[in-house]
This record gives C-alpha cells, sequence and structure tokens, in this order.
C-alpha cells in the first residue's frame, strides 16, 4: 500500500502506531524526531505524513511545514494528546490532512490515514 512516514517521540507509540500500519498493509518508516524526519524525507520519497505534533526540538507542525514547502503533494497527518495543540493545527487547515487525537484505537488510525491517502488520490 503506502510509503508512510512516521515521526513520534514516545517509544510506545510509535511501535504501536508503526505494527498497526504495517498490519494494515503499509510499509512504515518510524522517527522519534523532526530532524530525523527531514533527513528521511530527502533520502526517500513518502506517501504520506504522520507526526505527533509535541516532540523535543523540531515540533510536528514546524515539521509539516518545512516537509510540505518542497513537497506540497504530501499528506500530513497530525497526532496529538492536548487539546490546545489540536486548534493550533486546525489554523493550519489548507496544509494538514487530518489532526487525530491521542489515545486512539489501532481502527482509528487507520482509518484517519486511509482517509488522508484517499482525498489525495493514493491508495
Amino acid at each position: 500500500m503506502a510509503a508512510i512516514l512516521l515521526a513520534e517521540d514516545d517509544e510506545a507509540v510509535r511501535e504501536f502506531v508503526k505494527r498497526a500500519l504495517a498490519y494494515h498493509g503499509h510499509n512504515v518508516t518510524a522517527v522519534g524526531d523532526g530532524g530525523s524526519a527531514l533527513a528521511a524525507l530527502e533520502e526517500a520519497a513518502y506517501d504520506l505524513l504522520l507526526t505527533d505534533i509535541v516532540m523535543p526540538g523540531m515540533d510536528g507542525i514546524a515539521l509539516a511545514l518545512k516537509a510540505t514547502k518542497d513537497r506540497p503533494a504530501l499528506p500530513v497527518v497530525l497526532m496529538t494528546g492536548f487539546a490546545a495543540e489540536r486548534q493550533r493545527a486546525h489554523n493550519l487547515d489548507a496544509l494538514i490532512d487530518r489532526v487525530v487525537s491521542k489515545p486512539f484505537s489501532l481502527k482509528e488510525i487507520c482509518a484517519v490515514v486511509d482517509d488522508a491517502l484517499q482525498a489525495r488520490g493514493i491508495s
């Protein structure tokens, strides 16, 4: 299916999401911070960026802005456990495809990713 870049600083969440999406048929590259995500984007092509908002160093919104600057067609899904960050993400509706609130289920994260991919015509 799709090549997904996952940026999440919490190792347990990162592994849960990676396994869920891989089980769902996606090829997932998982990194722990925004800088590593940008490096991964330079090395390979991805169909979707899935990133936590709150991460040390570069947060997910800054990552999304940098990632889509050179790749405007790249779908972006943000994950957050904080209401204020969710509102901040919604202020960027033109750049962000979806925002998903933590905690989420395996079914929910897979559905959100699939919806974002389908909205951009990626299967």
